[in-house]
């Protein structure tokens, strides 16, 4: 018998009917009296929806088939795709549990795995009803004689996924191989399009140094979870020429990357950014056919172009459509199937404004839209601006953690100063809502990637892409069942699931991260060697003990910042001198414990590990990463995490002040900084814990992950520890594109005067920004924010306050477009003036 975790079909993610237990049936809700209902019987569950169907063996509890000594057979006139499929279980069978199968035309009264395209098999168990791309399998019931599991695929894309399929079904150990009896499961993917970018190219933090095997490893993965298109980047973009990981030229990876996806039978589209000054220029026009018309050359399979309209790339509609219809013709010559896909990345409103009018014009040349980051519209507005005739294929981030497209809700700013935007990041719950946000509105998605460290979203993303009513644990357990093994399947699940709460609220009071992290520890200690050196187990552990250690050294530099505040307060018994000089003593004191030494330890050797496995490059001087803000996180484990360097800064401004009384004032001003004095009111807007007075949007998390109703925590590039700023002034609260950040009052003296101080921080410091009050007073027109950063304040005339309330909004200017970046306010003071 097969134990109660295994025994169920998890229909890329997503729970059948097979149910193994009494204890599973009670917590999945299904009836219990299971005898009755299916008496036993194959039946077809109608319940499933029409891209699923599923039929199920009904019993307590499966019994498992043996194919330990199973032989793989496949058509006598394979093909080549047919062939591959048989090699793929082979291989991955092998790795898992040292039994090699050998792959031949017939069985030879031993068990079989047969493998083949629909019409091209024979038997009971063959055929299939599934759509494009879909497949059936089937295994033998218990006791029928000699153990047969086949898979049909309604076309060559269909084997391959089913084949995928099922080793996810198989259980696999040393020298185990087993299989439920009597499945029949017939299933066909829901998404059109189900891709990821794949871009072989320096400023990945690790792509960049894969060879052929590790590409082909990797697509393979992919196809296991249903993945149907990869997306390659040329040799020129926004990047360096060169890395010193390249293993081979960049144009040579591509044409392997590409003839590697054609052996799965998987799409190949290429993400080409138009990247020259003026394309008004008939020689520049000229040099972009030929260099374009050269990797369309070379490159076996294109099934796709996507050009962006920016990021990389800022070519406005009117010479980007000439251009795209000419390289469509290129691309013609070499592929002429395949299609050109544009996106208004970074459009400003006049471009946009150009664009929809060529869209209406309707060039048949133009396949279709992409709606992907820095896109002035939500989705929804831009479907309905784009005639019905092209469809809108989707390009989530799913890759980046600030600066992105859906940026995480209620990030603590240690998080961002220090492990970055490029960090292994599983979100499995954040990416579902962000899937289902987005499906009904597109065609599809080809995901947007700069390195493995996304690799939980990839595959998640994948299986969601296949059955949006997928169950997130089940995709979660069957992506740890197959990658590392049926033992951990439930617990590294739910370590995923808690690296994600890691990410919720104050990190210094988040005392789950250190549970996090017992969860992986004990998993850590039980691991084989295999696992100790699979980067998928890795990864998630250097997460795990990166987030330990900041919660640790944090605690311990919030308490070191507060034992020299302490100093400075006693400033007037012991003068000013002496309480700076405690002050910073206690402020450089060693911030670290035997435990986060031994945290920090591990960290290091979990970066090895990664980089020695995958090639994960987590520090520009160990291993060569392009820089901190690329994933090279590693290199800002040590960054301060309280206000050492602005005090710094304060300290020696004291210093070269000659008077005690100054001094004294300049002390007073740090150590009441927060005070707005009486009546008045402070917000740390980049706080989510001190913004009383910032007007939220109503729209939840799964209704808005990108922040389009919203206002969202956003962070500085500006690092506290190299800039020397204060903590509050690297991050903010912000609005985006057309929005306005409000924040609003009430309980305020009709009578008194008030005066607003407030910081403009944010990363888009050239962008101005606009202050009005009540929507019809203005506080300030549109200005430059100061650099360096600094408070500024105006004054509330008091009409606007004469209610006895106040409403303050920001805004940037209208239609610029771009990133959607700019109304970004740090720290607000609503100060009754005496």
């Amino acid at each position: 018998m097969i134990s109660p975790e295994w025994a169920r079909v998890s229909k890329f993610g997503h729970d059948s009917a097979i149910v193994s237990d009494r204890r599973r049936l009670k917590l999945t809700g299904k009836d219990e009296n299971w005898n009755k209902q299916y008496n036993h019987e194959m039946l077809f569950t109608k319940s499933i929806p029409p891209t699923l169907a599923i039929f199920a063996a009904a019993s307590f509890s499966l019994a498992a088939l043996d194919f330990r000594d199973a032989v793989i057979v496949v058509p006598t006139d394979a093909t080549a795709r047919e062939k591959k499929a048989a090699l793929m279980v082979a291989e991955e069978v092998a790795k898992r549990t040292q039994i090699r199968l050998p792959i031949q035309t017939n069985g030879g009264g031993r068990a079989t795995i047969t493998i083949g395209r629909a019409g091209r098999l024979k038997g009971t168990l063959a055929g299939t009803t599934a759509g494009a791309e879909g497949f059936t399998l089937a295994s033998s019931a218990e006791g029928s004689g000699t153990a047969a599991a086949v898979v049909t695929g309604k076309d060559d894309r269909g084997m391959i996924f089913g084949a995928g399929y099922l080793l996810r079904q198989f259980r696999m150990e040393r020298q185990k191989l087993e299989l439920a009896g009597g499945l029949r499961v017939t299933t066909t993917p829901a998404t059109a399009v189900r891709g990821h970018q794949l871009g072989f190219r320096p400023k990945t933090n690790s792509y960049d140094a894969w060879d052929v095997a590790m590409w082909e490893q990797y697509i393979r993965e992919l196809a296991i979870y249903g993945t149907n298109t990869i997306e390659l980047l040329p040799p020129r973009s926004d990047d360096a020429p060169d890395s010193p990981h390249f293993p081979l030229k960049q144009i040579d990876m591509m044409v392997e990357m590409s003839r590697i996806a054609d052996e799965y039978a998987i799409d190949v589209s290429v993400f080409y950014p138009a990247l020259d000054h003026d394309y008004f220029d008939a020689k520049t026009v000229d040099f972009a056919l030929k260099e374009w018309g050269e990797v369309f050359r070379r490159l076996p399979r294109i099934d796709a172009v996507f050009v962006p309209g920016g990021d990389p790339g800022d070519t406005p509609p009117k010479a980007m459509m000439p251009l795209l219809e000419k390289q469509t013709a290129n691309l013609h010559k070499y592929h002429p199937k395949a299609t050109m896909w544009m996106s208004p990345q970074g459009f400003s409103q006049k471009w946009m404004d150009d664009l929809e009018a060529i869209l209406q014009t309707e060039p048949k040349w133009l396949t279709g839209i992409v709606f992907g980051p820095q896109v002035m519209y939500s989705l929804p507005e831009l479907r309905a601006r784009v005639p019905k005739r092209y469809p809108i294929r989707l390009y989530p981030d799913i890759t980046h953690m600030m600066h992105a497209q859906y940026p995480t809700a209620e990030w603590d700013s240690v998080f961002p100063m220090t492990e970055g935007r490029e960090i292994v990041n599983p979100r499995p719950l954040a990416q579902r809502a962000i899937f289902l946000s987005t499906r009904t509105q597109g065609n599809g998605f080809v995901a947007y990637s700069e390195g493995c460290h996304d690799d939980v979203n990839k595959m998640l993303w994948s299986a969601l892409g296949w059955n949006p009513d997928a169950d997130v644990r089940s995709i979660l357990e069957d992506y740890s069942r197959f990658f590392l093994g049926p033992e951990v399947a439930v617990g590294f699940a739910e370590g995923l699931l808690a690296l994600e709460r890691n990410w919720t609220g104050a990190l210094a009071t988040n005392t789950g991260i250190d549970t996090t992290l017992q969860q992986f520890q004990a998993m850590e200690r039980t691991a084989t060697p295999a696992r100790r050196a699979n980067w998928r187990f890795l990864q998630p552990l250097y997460r795990a003990y990166y987030d330990a250690y900041l919660r640790g050294r944090l605690r311990t530099e919030l308490d070191v910042e507060e034992r020299a505040m302490d100093a400075l307060r006693r400033a007037p018994q012991t003068g000013a001198d002496t309480a700076v000089l405690r002050a910073e003593t206690a402020l450089y004191a060693a911030s670290s414990t035997e435990r986060t030494r031994e945290l920090r330890q591990r960290v290091f050797e979990l970066a090895e590990g990664l980089y020695q496995s995958i090639r994960m490059q987590l520090s520009v001087t160990r291993y060569q990463a392009t820089a901190i803000g690329r994933g090279a996180n590693l290199d800002a484990i040590d960054f301060s995490l309280n206000n050492r360097e602005w005090l710094r800064a304060r300290f020696a401004a004291i210093r070269a002040t000659a008077k005690e009384a100054e001094k004294l004032a300049k002390i007073d001003e740090i150590l009441q900084w927060t005070n707005p004095g009486p009546g008045g009111f402070y917000d740390d807007l980049g706080n989510p814990n001190q913004q009383p007075h910032l007007v939220r949007g109503t729209a939840t998390y799964d209704a808005d992950p990108d922040y389009r109703k919203s206002p969202l925590v956003g962070f500085s590039n500006r690092v506290p520890e190299i800039s020397g700023a204060r903590r509050s002034w690297y991050d903010h609260a912000e609005a985006l594109y057309e929005g306005s950040l409000q924040m609003e009052y009430t309980g305020l003296d009709p009578a008194a005067q008030y005066k607003v101080r407030v910081v403009y921080g944010g990363d888009a410091i050239r962008i101005p920004i606009r202050l009005m009050a009540n929507g019809d007073t203005e506080i300030h027109p549109m200005r430059e924010k100061p650099q360096p950063v600094a408070p500024l304040e105006f004054p509330i005339p008091r009409a606007a306050t004469a209610n006895g309330k106040l409403r303050l909004a920001w805004t940037r200017p209208p239609g610029l477009g771009g990133n959607g970046r700019g109304a970004q306010v740090s720290e607000v003071w609503l100060i009754r003036v005496p």
